[in-house]
């Protein structure tokens, strides 16, 4: 365990692969140089690969001050015990105060490894960070400039906030999207630290033989309009009403979590708290009553028009436009009418 330093620098995990980096860990520079200045501290970005130098500018452009580089050709392909071996030896040398990732598949493996061997606490999937002094109800003692780490908890129903005030560094992974990306300043200055580190072979303990990697189907946070279809929708064969608006206007499917609970589409589409935060410049919710956990991950739309039979439904309060009616009648009519102007 490493004890409590508070002059230690807020870090942040430069997740990337074959030299491109994670939109997370890029998201994550912005928010991490909000709580840096807050503490009066540093930001520090780790970021490890084969030839990934070039990528230390990006990160420091969006807010970090030093990026510690580890460079090595055989952590080409990502594999949790060298990369760990890189974060331990950097937490140990350094002490940063904070330690965030992104909660991807790698994050998600990462995270909890580093966090095991530095005996330190970790809260997973996070949607928010913010620090503040806490008070410890039983002792009374008054912690200062706590990490508050804030994600939803008990499938979504209640949302709580986790603090370790005595096991540091404090820990977090931090849901993709939940961060606005910043502008970047090309003109920023910072710098870029070479960490020398020395590997065995047994921290290689797997060949890579032969790789295939499946693309994405399904891009929400990148969408510039989304049609999502909530329970209302009634049934998995209705839901092609909602496919039909989204091929109409250019849109991509999305879902709330009860529409991905019921089977009407596979998770991969859910939007909100439990699934993805998106920013689109056009977001239509169909039969989705607007549960705040759904609207934590959409209500930053730019343009949000709601289509519900419920006149009193808690999504007209964040929409610009509401429909009051059936969505079986109101989606074939905008379709037509969309497609007749097309």
């Amino acid at each position: 365990m490493i004890e409590p330093n508070r002059a230690g620098e807020v870090w942040v995990y430069a997740e990337q692969e074959d030299g491109t980096p994670h939109d997370v860990s890029l998201e994550l520079c912005g928010r991490a140089q909000e709580l840096a200045e807050r503490l009066g501290v540093r930001v520090g970005v780790v970021l490890a690969g084969c030839r990934v130098r070039e990528l230390a500018g990006r990160y420091i452009a969006l807010g970090a001050d030093r990026v510690y580089l580890v460079e090595d050709d055989r952590l080409a392909h990502y594999q949790t015990q060298p990369y760990a071996r890189v974060l331990c030896t950097l937490i140990e040398k350094h002490r940063p105060q904070i330690v965030l990732f992104g909660a991807t598949v790698m994050g998600r493996d990462l995270a909890p490894r580093v966090a095991s061997q530095m005996r330190a606490g970790l809260t997973a999937d996070c949607t928010d960070l913010e620090i503040a002094d806490v008070k410890d109800p039983g002792s009374k003692t008054v912690h200062k400039n706590l990490l508050l780490q804030i994600r939803p908890a008990f499938g979504g129903n209640i949302i709580a906030t986790i603090v370790n005030y005595d096991r540091w560094p404090q820990m977090a992974t931090i849901r993709e999207g939940v961060m606005s990306l910043k502008q970047p300043d090309l003109q920023r200055p910072g710098e870029v630290i070479d960490e020398q580190l020395e590997f065995e072979e047994q921290d290689f303990p797997l060949r890579l033989i032969e790789r295939h990697r499946e693309e994405r189907k399904v891009n929400l946070k990148g969408a510039r309009t989304i049609v999502a279809g909530g329970g209302g929708v009634g049934s998995k064969a209705n839901f092609r009403l909602i496919r039909d608006l989204a091929a109409a206007i250019g849109g991509a499917v999305g879902a709330s979590r009860a529409a991905v609970d019921s089977g009407y589409i596979d998770h991969a589409h859910q939007v909100g708290q439990t699934g993805t935060t998106v920013r689109p410049a056009l977001y239509v919710a169909c039969g989705i009553s607007g549960a705040v956990q759904h609207r934590a991950g959409m209500e930053e739309s730019a343009k949000i028009i709601a289509i519900n039979s419920d006149h009193e439904a808690p999504i007209f309060s964040v929409a610009h436009y509401g429909i009051v009616g059936d969505l079986n009648q109101v989606i074939p009519v905008m379709v037509k009418a969309i497609k007749e102007r097309a």
